[in-house]
């Protein structure tokens, strides 16, 4: 019994500008595959396009990468710096007379175009140098090199998502896979990195399954293994259009700066356009348990920012507290104007933050939302009030606040059972409901009509603050 190949995937990105959303996809589609069965996940930069590849694409797709927490295995292979191995494959394939010198110039070719316009045909390469001899070549003129595809038959891709599918070979001309200035082109570069890196599963978009048919015929000519293929369909906004920026076709960048978890963002883009049965949360332990190419499905995703935030909202609420923190401080120093110095940086408002955690991270959906929710820790007195806190705290609601800051003003035990305690008994003395004394205390308290729990907001003020905010309000 022969031993069962390793299995080996690949993501392969061009470094032409930030890590979108479908790629982000696609890496973590190839990393749960390798994962499950114990394989090798490779990542290559794909950087022949030299004008368009940079190094800041680069880092921001390693960036992305790292932030998702896709480890990669081994070193990056850039494609670029492998040129000299793609172009000895192609004298290779000329050798075997399965590739020729193609001499047509931009006129001919130009021509041939015009022609298949005009009779209604697809535009093809005509083939007139397939079988010619290079001592006719025109002086003065550098040729290009033509893969010798079959002209009879047809090549089928397996596929694990599309099935079969089958290319007519006479619809496939005579690609080019080395251009006249020496550089190889994308088909054969890909094919020859594939082969020597091993890979043993393409995960890709659906957009590359005309390359796949391309491929397939270069692998069997040059008599190497075919890799089996994994074509996915494409991710679509809420309205089933193709996914534009006004969809969320954004930098996966751009999910951090919002406030997203990394543990969250791979649910989601796992159960986008993959199932397992009906089980919508799930760890990453179980995404690479059950990961498997068969329930990849056929029709395009769509992508739901409701979705989203409402399964981001599910992990933060399961999140570490302090982790939390941490991540928000960093965020909202980065992108919500927080300094990274001073008293608001300090280890004193990092141990507050962490108290506050359990309120501020209920009903918060993003970090952002928790970012904002803190505000009120970091305001110093007297606090900017919001306008529904201005309406709040009218003359009324300002004499209430004189009252109850003399009660509260003698407690020593600043406890929330005991704060609450207080607080309750002044409202029933008051003849009011609780919410009529805890709306008007909460907006002296964080200028804002919504905070965490009032008692979990007392005690994390501690008894000064609280006091001295009270204080400020009333009248």
């Amino acid at each position: 019994m022969t031993e069962p190949k390793k299995v080996v995937t690949r993501f392969a990105p061009s470094p032409t500008g930030f890590l979108h959303i479908g790629g982000g996809r696609t890496a973590l589609f190839n990393w749960l595959f390798a994962r499950r069965y114990g394989g090798t996940f490779l990542l290559r930069i794909e950087d022949t396009d030299r004008e368009r590849s940079t190094d800041a694409a680069i880092d921001a797709i390693f960036e992305g990468l790292r932030w998702l927490g896709l480890d990669w295995d081994g070193d990056v292979t850039h494609q670029f710096a492998r040129q000299a191995r793609h172009r000895e494959v192609a004298e290779e394939l000329l050798r075997r007379g399965k590739a020729y010198y193609c001499y047509a110039s931009p006129q001919e070719l130009e021509e041939m175009r015009e022609k298949a316009k005009a009779e209604g045909r697809p535009i093809r390469y005509d083939g007139r140098w397939r079988d010619r001899d290079p001592s006719e070549a025109p002086a003065g003129v550098k040729p290009v090199i033509r893969f010798k595809s079959p002209n009879e038959g047809e090549t089928i891709v397996r596929d694990h998502v599309m099935g079969d599918v089958r290319f007519a070979n006479e619809q496939l001309d005579d690609l080019i896979i080395v251009r006249s200035d020496g550089t190889p082109t994308y088909n054969l570069s890909v094919v020859v990195d594939d082969h020597d890196m091993g890979v043993t599963h393409i995960i890709r978009g659906d957009d590359h399954l005309t390359n796949a048919g391309r491929q397939s015929q270069i692998y069997e000519a040059m008599g190497w293994d075919v890799p089996e293929f994994a074509h996915v369909p494409l991710i679509h906004g809420p309205d089933g259009a193709k996914l534009s920026k006004r969809h969320g076709a954004l930098g996966i960048d751009a999910y951090r700066d919002m406030g997203y978890l990394p543990e969250a963002m791979r649910n989601y883009l796992a159960r986008l356009g993959w199932s397992h049965g009906d089980d919508e949360i799930f760890s990453t332990e179980q995404a690479i348990e059950w990961f498997d190419l068969e329930h990849i499905g056929r029709s395009p995703s769509r992508f739901d920012f409701a979705k989203l935030e409402n399964l981001n909202g599910h992990y933060i609420r399961q999140a570490d507290d302090t982790r939390l923190a941490e991540l928000t401080i960093e965020l909202m120093q980065r992108v919500g104007g927080w300094a990274s110095d001073g008293d608001n940086a300090g280890p004193a408002f990092r141990a507050q933050f962490i108290a506050a955690m359990p309120g501020l991270k209920e009903r918060a959906k993003t970090l952002i939302e928790i970012g904002k929710g803190a505000e009120f820790l970091r305001a110093a007195r007297p606090i900017p009030l919001d306008d529904n806190a201005r309406k709040l705290l009218n003359d009324e609601a300002r004499a209430l606040l004189k009252r109850l800051h003399a009660l509260l003003e003698a407690r020593q035990d600043w406890s929330a059972e005991s704060i609450e305690a207080d607080v309750r008994a002044f409202a029933e003395a008051e003849n009011l409901k609780l919410g009529k004394v805890a709306q008007p205390l909460r907006a002296a308290l964080t200028g804002s009509s919504v905070s965490p729990p009032i008692f979990d907001v007392l005690t994390t003020l501690g008894r000064d603050e609280s006091l001295g905010r009270i204080k400020d309000q009333a009248v």
